[in-house]
């Protein structure tokens, strides 16, 4: 017997984004595609890792952000 892994009814995967927060202004919010390095702008010292969101949990405008400029930048209040 044989067991698929993975997402059901063998569709793509969900997409995951990577959640940073900036250390010195917590309410924004920078997000990526999960794996990705932090934009060029971005410095790390100032962006700490706080997990990976699937797609599904997040705004479209989030979403839309990342597919168009690579980022995408979140109220998190």
């Amino acid at each position: 017997m044989s067991f698929e892994l993975g997402c059901k009814g063998g569709g793509d995967p969900v997409q995951e984004y990577d959640l940073y927060v900036n250390e010195k202004k917590p309410a924004i919010g920078l997000y990526v595609r999960a794996g990705a390095s932090l934009p060029d702008f971005a410095d790390p010292k100032e962006w700490i890792f706080d997990g990976t969101d699937a797609a599904d949990l997040l705004p479209p405008s989030v979403i839309e952000g990342v597919a168009t400029a690579g980022h995408a930048f979140r109220d998190m209040d």
